[in-house]
């Protein structure tokens, strides 16, 4: 979990610094490095009878005159929090204001070093020149593959100490290419009961029911529980445990895609547009905005179930605007809503489970020149141990395969592994039984890095020369052509089209991430998959 720094103001100027030690270090101003995330911890005044409704924010001014208005946040008892994090380097004053006595006119200093431990490269962004792709902050490429883990909140809720069952899983995760993780704020359970025919309830999770998670009933963002809410207060102890969850991502460069709200996992949620609703919004966006790897979905699913209407979700986006002081990215989960809003998300979300995937998609990608698009849920569900929830497709390989699909369509693309995705979680995939089903998460490693290698946003959908596969075109004129492993070979003319004699290819297998040797072409050659039957390929050409 992240160790980041918290401060006590305990005198004018001067501020109490700790690192989970017991003894802390008074000084007169904090440093911390770039993409940090920093706590200042206020204490109150009187006794405080609403606290969701006392306001407090600070103004941090750089030495060079850039200034952020940041709000804080409740934490429980007299304890408030402001929360910050900076990739611009120099000195930072702050200044709180608020009516109460105890949090008003509280200053202090940030220094932020021109220095990255942890190899950080800041938040998630559209790049400004090429508004179809991700970029970090510093420039660096994102190619986002994403991983649904919805109930990962759960996993170590009752662990005081600290989140080892999250943290092996977001380790497992990352040292397989995922770098992005879609989860909610709270899911209670799955409609097993009333719909089995949609979420099965698998008999074997009667011997393993350390793997289930659904329907806890004692963990609930708000007072009282899922069965009986009590929305006159936020459970505070909630949200210091999704910190941990939120901060890990952070020490492992995980963007934490967070679902606000979630309609079809049973959650007894406030009337929509209540004086409760809007509590539990702003928190959250209070909350977790300084955090450089958030991603604010308003709701999963958004308008599938007709909950809520689109007023909604637009008067929702438009609170987020004007809170979030970061600016981070905004989407909504619902194509109908981005399609009807494209000015008001920062991307499109796509839910679509077509056979004919790459067409759709591409349709996408030619219809949304400015800005990226996102298959967030593309109907593969790779089988487990247990079953959960199908969908359309369930086999390993032609899950990847729906991810190549988006891929050279010029999209991104989500990963669910059936164990992983909902109520049920097996966090250690690979230290189960020999008799478990283990999903095949090194595809994914495979898949991203052959776009770390060829740069994802060096090329661009070529479907005029969809031949064998799908095209995609270089900076360049280099291609890459993604083979299904039943293509058995192509003709390679059509690559001399600029009187160039000569020309290198090289086979890459999606499964093992091999690469074949570099051979020479010319016009006349014909070249066979060497994993013909075997496994879908990328044919490289230079």
């Amino acid at each position: 979990m992240k160790n980041y720094l918290s401060i006590l103001l305990v005198l004018l100027f001067s501020a109490s610094v700790s690192t989970y030690s017991a003894s802390p270090i008074k000084s007169k101003f904090i440093t911390i490095e770039k993409w940090e995330v920093l706590d200042v911890n206020l204490k109150s005044s009187g006794k405080v009878k609403s606290p969701f409704n006392v306001d407090l924010s600070a103004n941090f001014i750089h030495e060079d005159g850039e200034e952020m208005k940041i709000s804080g946040f409740y934490n429980g008892g007299k304890e408030w929090i402001l929360r910050f994090s900076s990739s611009k380097p120099g000195k930072w004053i702050y200044t709180t204001k608020s009516s109460n006595k105890g949090l008003n006119n509280k200053k202090g200093t940030v220094v932020v070093l021109d220095k990255n431990s942890k190899n950080h490269h800041g938040e998630i962004i559209v790049d400004p020149k090429n508004p179809e792709y991700f970029i970090y902050e510093d420039g660096t490429p994102y190619f986002l593959m994403a991983f649904e883990c919805d109930w990962m909140y759960a996993l170590d809720y009752k662990n005081e100490e600290g989140i080892p069952k999250t943290d092996h899983l977001l380790n497992l995760i990352s040292e397989n290419g995922f770098n992005q993780v879609v989860t909610t704020v709270f899911s209670y359970d799955v409609d097993w009961k009333k719909s089995p025919q949609y979420w099965p309830k698998d008999e074997k999770l009667q011997d393993y029911p350390e793997h289930e998670y659904g329907a806890p009933k004692d963990i609930y963002p708000f007072l009282g529980n899922n069965v009986n809410p009590d929305f006159s207060s936020l459970n505070i102890d909630y949200f210091k445990k999704l910190d941990r969850v939120v901060a890990s991502m952070h020490d492992k460069n995980i963007v934490a895609h967070l679902m606000i709200y979630v309609w079809n996992k049973l959650v007894s949620w406030p009337e929509p547009n209540s004086e409760s609703d809007k509590m539990y919004f702003d928190y959250v966006i209070k909350r977790y905005q300084a955090y450089p790897n958030i991603l604010w979905d308003i709701s999963k699913e958004a308008m599938l179930y007709g909950t809520v209407d689109e007023s909604f979700f637009l008067e929702k986006i438009e609170r987020v605007r004007k809170a979030d002081a970061f600016s981070r990215l905004v989407t909504v989960h619902d194509f109908g809503f981005c399609k009807r809003n494209e000015d008001k998300v920062d991307f499109i979300s796509r839910q679509d489970w077509s056979y004919l995937l790459y067409d759709k998609m591409l349709d996408n990608t030619n219809t949304y020149k400015n800005k990226p698009v996102f298959n967030i849920e593309h109907g593969g569900y790779e089988e487990s141990p247990y079953e959960v929830f199908t969908g359309f497709y369930t086999d390993a390989e032609t899950c990847l395969d729906r991810n190549y699909q988006c891929a050279f369509s010029g999209s991104y693309s989500t990963y669910y592994w059936q164990a992983a995705s909902w109520d049920v979680i097996i966090h250690n995939a690979y230290k189960q039984p020999e008799s478990f089903k283990k999903p095949r998460f090194e595809y994914f490693k495979h898949f991203t890095n052959f776009f770390k290698k060829h740069t994802f946003s060096d090329y661009k959908p070529f479907p005029k020369k969809n031949m064998a596969g799908y095209c995609m075109k270089g900076n360049e004129d280099n291609y890459i052509l993604y083979m299904p492993k039943s293509s058995y070979r192509i003709f390679t003319g059509w690559l001399f089209e600029k009187k160039i004699k000569t020309r290198t290819i090289q086979w890459f297998n999606t499964l093992t991430g091999e690469y074949s040797k570099e051979e020479k072409i010319t016009k006349k050659s014909v070249v066979t998959s060497p994993w013909y039957k075997e496994a879908a390929v990328i044919l490289v050409v230079k």
